[in-house]
């Protein structure tokens, strides 16, 4: 049976209804200047209680969330539903750019909408203070802390000086950009056909043999290294600028 009400205040009404069961993480819903409005609000509200029990979880760092909604198309035209379930889709990580889905679980005509959805996350990072070139060495002079948002790009953040000073910028870097683990490169340990000291052991005992690198390596990375009788072997070049095999 149609009604006569117009479809904003329909919605609203819908939104009102929600039971716990359907919508337990939700507050309550202020009232909707419009049906889109409604449903953006309705999303938003489902997504702040989970953001603050898994934002900054992955970091190990205290990060500030900010929800910046997105909105539906202007041009959609929902059925009147009794009950709307906001749901995260399989997969959806709640950093930078993402979506809440809306489906109406109670309605003559059974609906599925995504509402887009950016997610924020303020904390401290090293941000540099000048223009540096690529391959530049970086020290602590180069950078100071501020406040940015991590989910800003995929990259993490390095939020720890040890992880940055020392290395080199992988490309030129611009003033006021906080540092991310895909700007920086550990600094060169070796060029190819340098000799190399080669350490393994185990339970009990120890083995070192000084070897020829095959090629240039970083510290960190893996590197070939032949050995006197002429095999090579791959192993992990440590800070010390010696290659160590994992038996």
């Amino acid at each position: 049976m149609k009604s006569g009400l117009p479809l904003p205040h329909l919605l609203y009404t819908a939104a009102l209804m929600l039971a716990p069961a359907t919508w337990a993480l939700a507050q309550p819903t202020p009232p909707a200047p419009s049906a889109s409005g409604g449903l953006e609000q309705m999303a938003k509200d489902f997504l702040q209680p989970a953001l603050s029990q898994s934002i900054g979880g992955e970091t190990g760092v205290s990060l500030r969330p900010e929800i910046v909604m997105g909105q539906l198309d202007s041009r959609l035209r929902l059925a009147p539903c009794g009950a709307i379930e906001p749901y995260l889709p399989p997969g959806t990580r709640l950093w930078g750019r993402s979506k809440v889905g809306l489906r109406c679980v109670d309605g003559i005509s059974r609906w599925n909408v995504f509402v887009p959805v950016t997610v924020k996350a303020w904390g401290p990072a090293w941000v540099v203070k000048a223009n540096l070139p690529a391959g530049e060495t970086l020290s602590a002079e180069h950078a100071e802390q501020a406040e940015v948002d991590w989910a800003a790009h995929p990259s993490p953040v390095l939020a720890l000086s040890p992880r940055w000073i020392g290395h080199q910028t992988a490309y030129p870097l611009q003033a006021g950009q906080p540092l991310r683990e895909n700007m920086v490169r550990a600094p060169q340990a070796f060029e190819a056909g340098a000799q190399v000291k080669v350490s393994s052991g185990g339970a009990g005992f120890s083995i070192s043999v000084i070897g020829q690198a095959v090629a240039a390596a970083r510290v960190g990375e893996s590197a070939r290294v032949r050995l006197p009788n002429g095999k090579v072997i791959t192993g992990t070049v440590r800070a010390d600028q010696t290659v160590s095999i994992d038996l």
